[in-house]
């Protein structure tokens, strides 16, 4: 799956640029099972949550990586989470979803996910036979293809997307930062895809640090929304109760400019 949206496109000239500036990119861990977005999800890994809820109007964060005991960079593999109530399997056909920019004129924050996905089974080199599935709520917290409360928006693609990594493992999408709704704190959905395979091989969730998603809820074209009033704290939140250390997205940006978010997946080939 090729996008024809490649270095040419300014966003992406300028996310790459922001991507000079960040240090210390989140790494990925142990595996853990989840349930529906509105269920139970009970876990295995022995991490331990990296953040709390917080308010606040900083404009950067930070995630947690893994490091071995002489300070060198290690990688361990993705936590498996559910994918949740809308994913939408049905677009993996349609060509027209591989695409760099899913926003589909849905407004809000600008934000460029970057995820570099590297084989833990061979000292974390990058993977470039894979494909990359995301989606997540716009920023009122509606999933495009779906009968939900609130909203039907069956037929409609917003804020999904599927693109090859390159030769560096890396894939880039441009979309807005995501909502909430009911019963979930702030998060956008994945699935990797082997070339190799037509099922996937890893599906997961990506957080967000509390201190700038609370300031984005605050701003203008999401106040309508406002802040999240059903999960206040990732410990309360069915997925990440057990930790978002290997989860957390780094983030870097402001909301006059966009933001650009980066995690590395660990994955094993």
């Amino acid at each position: 799956m090729k996008d024809e949206n490649e270095i040419t496109d300014p966003n992406r000239r300028r996310a790459l640029a922001l991507l000079g500036t960040l240090t210390g990119v989140a790494l990925i861990a142990s595996c853990k099972d989840g349930d529906s977005s509105n269920g139970a999800s009970s876990s295995s890994s022995s991490s331990s949550s990296s953040s709390s809820s917080s308010g606040g109007g900083s404009t950067s964060g930070s995630s947690s990586g893994s490091t071995s005991s002489d300070g060198s960079d290690s990688c361990v593999l993705i936590p498996e989470e559910t994918e949740g109530p809308y994913p939408l399997t049905a677009v993996l056909s349609n060509s027209a979803m591989v695409r760099s920019n899913i926003t589909e004129g849905k407004t809000g924050v600008p934000l460029t996910l970057v995820l570099n996905l590297v084989d833990v089974n061979n000292g974390c080199t990058p993977i470039t036979n894979a494909s990359v599935y995301i989606w997540h709520c716009d920023k009122d917290g509606v999933y495009s293809g779906y009968s939900q409360p609130g909203a039907d928006t069956r037929g409609e693609t917003f804020c999904r997307g599927i693109q090859d990594v390159d030769s560096d493992g890396m894939v880039l999408f441009e979309t807005i930062y995501p909502g909430w709704y009911s019963g979930r704190i702030t998060h956008i959905h994945f699935q990797i895809f082997l070339f190799s395979s037509s099922t996937a091989t890893a599906t997961s969730q990506i957080a967000f640090p509390q201190d700038i998603t609370g300031a984005i809820y605050d701003s203008e074209l999401y106040a309508a929304h406002g802040q999240n009033t059903s999960v206040s704290s990732f410990s309360r939140d069915n997925v990440f109760s057990d930790g978002t250390t290997y989860q957390m997205a780094e983030v870097t940006g402001d909301i006059d400019n966009g933001y650009v978010a980066t995690l590395q997946v660990g994955i094993a080939v």
